[in-house]
């Protein structure tokens, strides 16, 4: 995508985005600091880019309960200030955020304009973010997802994959549910949705986009042994036998239909993107 600047260069997503659209600026820390969201608004207007997709984040959901400060600047403060930047520029500014920012209570799927409420320092600055994103008054899309995971970096299916072979059995939270989603999958999702959004200045808003079916932590798991050919025996456990410094959601059930209709993105299958990301990491399924 011609035009097009990434925020992020080293992330899951910032590494899925590159594949896909190569011919795209991607500036890292390097290039953009966002501990300086000012210095790199600036230089923002300067590139005059068509569009921005923003894949740069504060994503230590554990580290950020004592390191507020630092997860507001990067979640909130500076997406804020690019977003303001590219409503001046009057070009499209595409956001990433979470399920984090609900509270995690009951067992349907949460959809866009559900309360929000949430458990920890996290899901506070992503929220945050988001409504410094809207009210910057350009046009904007939010992108909330879950549970990403992808060939690249640290994430849980890397983490299964090297504890499963070291182990015979895990035990793993099975009170948690949620959609997991394969970073090229939200790539894609955010790259379409800055074409139409090009296209037609009326698009964007908040949405939500996950992988499908809805499954536990243990169940995925399950899934990730039995696809790599791993004989780890997994052990259901309830969160509160797996304590962390932050509360993480018990129902992270997006709702998104809602990018369906509008953008006619679907919900992409999680068991065929695990296949994929399966072999990119050298196992055969």
């Amino acid at each position: 995508m011609n035009g097009l600047l990434v925020l992020g260069k080293t992330g899951q997503l910032a590494q899925a985005l590159a594949r896909q659209a190569p011919q795209a600026t991607f500036w890292g820390r390097a290039e953009a600091d966002l501990t300086d969201p000012q210095a790199v608004a600036a230089r923002v207007r300067d590139l005059r880019p068509r569009a921005i997709i923003n894949a740069s984040a504060y994503t230590a959901v554990d580290k950020a309960e004592t390191d507020a400060v630092a997860a507001a600047m990067l979640n909130a403060t500076a997406p804020g200030l690019v977003a303001q930047a590219a409503a001046d520029l009057g070009i499209p500014f595409l956001h990433v955020s979470t399920d984090y920012v609900f509270d995690g209570s009951g067992g349907g799927a949460r959809a866009e304009d559900a309360t929000t409420a949430p458990l920890g320092v996290y899901g506070q600055t992503k929220l945050d973010g988001e409504g410094r994103v809207a009210a910057a008054g350009g046009q904007w899309a939010v992108l909330r997802t879950s549970w990403v995971f992808s060939p690249d970096g640290a994430n849980f299916v890397k983490t299964m994959l090297r504890l499963g072979a070291e182990r015979d059995s895990l035990s793993v939270v099975a009170d948690q549910i949620g959609g997991p989603t394969e970073a090229g999958r939200i790539a894609a999702a955010l790259l379409t949705m800055a074409r139409q959004m090009l296209a037609d200045r009326r698009k964007g808003g908040l949405y939500h986009f996950a992988g499908a079916p809805d499954v536990s932590w243990a169940d995925f798991a399950r899934a990730i042994f039995a696809r790599a050919g791993l004989s780890c025996e997994v052990r259901d456990i309830p969160a509160s036998d797996y304590p962390t410094p932050a509360r993480r959601p018990a129902n992270s059930r997006l709702d998104c239909s809602r990018i369906a209709r509008d953008f006619g993105i679907e919900r992409p299958d999680w068991r065929g993107d695990l296949d994929h990301v399966l072999r990119e990491l050298g196992y055969t399924t």
